[in-house]
């Protein structure tokens, strides 16, 4: 089985977030995805606690989306995918990210363990996610080429607590719990 691996802030998840979980699921990219939201993120500030952002995901479980608890203390997203290697032994792990992440990609931690994943690129940009991904002579990258994102920002959302891009009960949730108040 394929198994996608969509780790992030989600802070909060709205509707971008679902709509690049959907494409792959209906694109067969894979046939699962694990949403796994991490308590702290080393360039994101002001991030909500970590069970209220779960709460959110679970708005969206389903058998084909896993929120997965067992995995977001992990620091690094290499700790991620090498302890749910363990979980999955049979299945095959693709690490789900932004194109906008492959320019920083080099930098992130143990980057070397990471290419051992496949590694599915969603182009949400004008970014030439080729070039950037030459430099780690691998095949392991999968572009995503015909994916039409739709333009969130999550820090938009917090500071102008808008309906068009979360789903009513996500909002409803978030107006409930005095999440993200300015």
């Amino acid at each position: 089985m394929k198994i996608g691996v969509y780790v992030g802030s989600f802070n909060p998840i709205h509707k971008g977030h679902i709509h690049v979980v959907n494409y792959l699921l209906k694109n067969k990219y894979v046939d699962k995805v694990l949403l796994i939201a991490t308590p702290n993120y080393w360039d994101k500030q002001d991030l909500i606690d970590v069970d209220k952002r779960i709460e959110m995901l679970r708005y969206y479980e389903n058998k084909n989306i896993i929120v997965d608890t067992k995995h977001h203390d992990y620091k690094y997203t290499y700790q991620v995918l090498d302890s749910l290697k363990k979980d999955y032994t049979n299945d095959e792990l693709f690490l789900i990210i932004g194109s906008d992440n492959v320019l920083k990609f080099h930098l992130w931690d143990h980057v070397e363990e990471l290419l051992n994943y496949k590694i599915l690129v969603l182009q949400r940009d004008k970014t030439n996610v080729e070039e950037y991904i030459k430099r780690f002579n691998t095949n392991n990258f999968i572009i995503v080429k015909d994916f039409k994102p739709i333009n969130i920002s999550s820090t938009e959302i917090r500071n102008n607590l808008s309906k068009d891009y979360l789903d009513d009960k996500i909002y409803e949730y978030i107006k409930n719990n005095h999440l993200y108040e300015v």
